[in-house]
């Protein structure tokens, strides 16, 4: 996936959405319903396309984690 070489606008749109460029979106094969994960890095908003977890695996790694205790 080609990594933009210059920063891209990205505007807050009505009632705090983001909205994301035609071009980025189409690079990184976001559509409407696409989860993202954002975080706080010092003054900079960082986000990434969430990974598809299935619940099956989240809860047994869960259950791992509370018998390791």
């Amino acid at each position: 996936m080609a990594q933009p070489r210059t920063p891209t606008t990205v505007r807050v749109g009505p009632q705090g959405r983001l909205v994301i460029p035609v071009a980025l979106r189409k690079t990184l094969r976001v559509e409407a319903g696409t989860e993202l994960m954002a975080r706080l890095e010092g003054e900079q908003l960082v986000a990434h396309i969430a990974k598809e977890v299935s619940l099956a695996d989240q809860l047994l790694a869960e259950r791992r984690e509370e018998a390791r205790r």
